[in-house]
């Protein structure tokens, strides 16, 4: 996995991206094929951003949240990842758990 943590009109220190790196541990238990992440935080006045794309096998995932806080903004982020994540492996299960054509028909029949 890939991570990539860039800030715009602010320094990305090393507790803040160990803050990020923690909290995306969560997310890498859930799927274990995620290729890259890339996460993006800005100031602008009184407003904290933090945007996240997270590329996994077969789809691409783009969040954002704003807070006053940028730590708050971060784990608000976090949590709407982890939902569409949760959400991408429910949908790949299922499609993969429901059998097609012949294979389970002739399975059935045994």
């Amino acid at each position: 996995m890939n991570l990539k943590v860039t800030g715009l009109h602010l320094e990305v220190t090393p507790s803040l991206r160990e803050y990020i790196e923690n909290k995306l541990e969560r997310i890498t238990r859930h799927v274990d094929h995620v290729i890259d992440i890339s996460v993006t935080l800005s100031v602008d006045k009184l407003v904290q951003k933090a945007e996240v794309n997270v590329h996994l096998s077969g789809k691409d995932i783009h969040i954002e949240a704003s807070e006053a806080d940028l730590y708050a903004a971060i784990d608000v982020l976090m949590d709407k990842l982890d939902r569409q994540v949760l959400k991408y492996k429910e949908k790949l299960t299922e499609h993969r758990a429901t059998g097609s054509g012949e294979a389970s028909q002739a399975q059935a029949s045994l």
